[in-house]
């Protein structure tokens, strides 16, 4: 089964940062999967814009080579490849010069929808704004794209925010979370709001407890040095996975659109409870043979962690006395980001005592896998009479769907986003600087107290105190398997 698609209008694309990382492994594959799904009109143009001295010619080998190093051999078709690199131009830019603008404006068309997806330092924000605006290549109906990190603390995002909001308005800025194009998170939403089965039960009353876990088994790598300046907090809690538990507990919008969704997620941060030293646990691999966190941040004295675990609590009438349980770590024993909701136990079993009732649990897999499970109690076939049994509802996408579903990669659908002028999947600005606000004085507590994150192996589930955190609430972690 192929998704649908509906074809956006046609657009100039500005990549600043062009020949980096995350252009190259994303922002250019996504184009060119989407353009082969028609979804990207004959007229539209992707122009790359970074520091190096290069030609058109020369920018759009390397964007041939990512192409082939990152798309699958299947999706690559030798005419639609040459077709896709003929919308591709270049501009050599100086972001904080006088450099390459002027050229930059020539290229952008009139009547056009204007995008700039800036994959560069966030320290860069401010002076490309600027200079968008002035040169005139920007206008009132020009979007622009920021990646995380935004900011490093609440004084650090206010500042971007401010730097972005002297030359553009709130609606044109679009702050990229990618987590939130995930297909399954965005099912999430369909599941909670489409369906009367769980709303319903969606609250304290009937949830027991929440857990988000993403874990990652590689480490910080080549990323050492940035990594060890920023911490599993920054990196990932503040962001990723706050984004995740505001889904979890929002309120039903009145409308599915951008200022609706992103209000009810705000309520969700505004009512966080300031976090107990007890309820936090940093932790730091510590490894044999060089997979070891001090040796490859290149700092041996590091106190950054590279796993964090959290129990936290929602002041509102719909969640209060409801934990919620997040986990994210590198180095883990497997790769894997779901949210598990587990309910609670009937007021009264009717099967007696020797029939073990284990909880329901909804289960969304975000990766690897994508798909979702209700874990449910069924009658053990057999003529033993009434023994129960826990059984998975399991809803595999590529299953359910077809195995020859093809899901696009979350940049995919936020690009298209962008260029449709849909804001529901991005981050506001006063949503970014009240989750910072919350970060703040944990971080501020833990340098004040002079913690040092716990040591555990290497392909592990993570430190002791992280099961400890769970067991002294009589709960445990799902395995990480």
């Amino acid at each position: 089964m192929v998704a649908r698609v509906i074809p956006v209008e046609c657009f100039d694309l500005v990549i600043f940062g062009a020949t980096g990382d995350l252009a190259r492994r994303k922002i250019l594959p996504g184009l060119y999967r989407r353009w082969k799904e028609g979804q990207i009109p004959e007229g539209a143009a992707i122009i790359g814009a970074a520091r190096s001295d290069m030609d058109a010619e020369r920018f759009r080998e390397l964007a041939r080579a990512a192409l082939e190093e990152f798309l699958a051999p299947r999706d690559l078709e030798p005419a639609m490849v040459t077709r896709f690199l003929a919308m591709v131009d270049y501009v050599a830019i100086d972001a904080r010069g006088d450099g390459g603008w002027q050229a930059l404006a020539d290229r952008v068309r009139p009547g056009m929808v204007r995008a700039f997806y800036l994959s560069v330092a966030p320290a860069l924000f401010g002076d490309i704004a600027q200079r968008l605006h002035q040169r005139g290549i920007a206008n009132r109906d020009s979007r622009i794209v920021v990646e995380k990190p935004f900011g490093k603390d609440l004084a650090s995002a206010r500042a971007l925010n401010s730097a972005l909001a002297e030359h553009f308005h709130e609606d044109q800025i679009y702050r990229i979370d990618h987590y939130l194009g995930k297909e399954t998170v965005q099912n999430l939403m369909a599941v909670r709001f489409a369906n009367i089965l769980f709303e319903p039960l969606w609250n304290a009353q009937f949830i027991d407890h929440v857990q988000i876990t993403v874990a990652e088994t590689v480490g910080v790598g080549g990323r050492g040095e940035y990594y060890d300046n920023s911490g599993a907090m920054r990196d990932m809690v503040q962001n990723h996975l706050m984004q995740l538990l505001c889904l979890i507990a929002m309120e039903p919008p009145h409308h599915f659109e951008p200022d609706a969704m992103r209000d009810e997620k705000l309520k969700v941060i505004r009512a966080l409870d300031p976090l107990a030293p007890g309820d936090l646990i940093r932790g730091q691999y510590r490894g044999r043979d060089g997979d070891d966190y001090l040796l490859e941040s290149g700092n041996p004295d590091s106190r950054t962690e590279s796993f964090v675990a959290m129990k936290l609590q929602i002041s509102n009438w719909r969640w209060k006395g409801t934990p919620f349980y997040l986990r994210t770590g590198k180095r883990l024993k497997s790769r894997v980001s779901e949210i598990a909701v587990t309910f609670k136990e009937p007021p009264h079993s009717i099967f007696g005592e020797s029939n073990q009732w284990r909880e329901n649990v909804l289960v969304i897999r975000l990766q690897p896998d994508e798909g979702m499970d209700l874990r449910v109690m069924i009658k053990e076939p057999g003529p033993g009479g009434m023994r129960l049994k826990d059984v998975a509802l399991d809803m595999s996408f590529a299953e359910a769907l077809g195995n020859d579903l093809d899901i696009p990669d979350a940049y995919e659908r936020l690009i298209m986003d962008v260029i449709r002028g849909n804001q529901t999947l991005f981050m506001r600005g006063d949503e970014v600087e009240a989750a910072w606000a919350w970060v703040d004085p944990v971080i501020a507590g833990w340098e004040a107290r002079g913690d040092r994150p716990e040591a555990y192996d290497p392909g592990s589930t993570g430190p002791e105190g992280a099961l400890m955190l769970m067991h002294r609430d009589g709960r445990r972690w799902r395995e990480i398997r």
